[in-house]
């Protein structure tokens, strides 16, 4: 007669407080001031800065003046949103992008600054 034998290996349980929308809103720049401070004092190194670390070419954002509507701003702001799973719509961007395009490169800048903490994994045990 064979005896048998199970095994059950913890498996990791993550915690993440992360939705499918904007973790700020667009008219929130006050919540990270530095970046504020950086957006309105030399906006072009400010969004420099932000494509960068969206992972896209430095030099996108200065194409941005040749457009009615703010091409670089709009397609990065759309990135993120799907990076993220941030529901929304390219019509909304749009309208972000042209209306205040300042205050989306410092959302675009929280949002990438806040989904980029690192995760909790907590190990169960069963």
């Amino acid at each position: 007669m064979s005896a048998q034998s199970v095994v059950n290996q913890p498996k990791p349980f993550i915690m993440t407080n992360m939705s499918n929308e904007w973790t700020s809103g667009i008219c929130d720049c006050f919540e990270d001031l530095p970046q504020c401070c950086l957006a309105f004092w030399c906006l072009p190194c400010f969004t420099c800065k932000t494509a960068y670390e969206a992972g896209e070419c430095l030099c996108l954002p200065l194409l941005d003046g040749f457009g009615l509507i703010p091409p670089i701003t709009t397609s990065l702001r759309v990135s993120v949103r799907q990076r993220y799973g941030i529901e929304g719509t390219i019509c909304k961007d749009c309208v972000c992008a042209f209306f205040c395009g300042p205050c989306t490169w410092c959302q675009i800048a929280r949002e990438i600054k806040t989904r980029m903490r690192p995760i909790t994994i907590i190990n169960t045990r069963a």
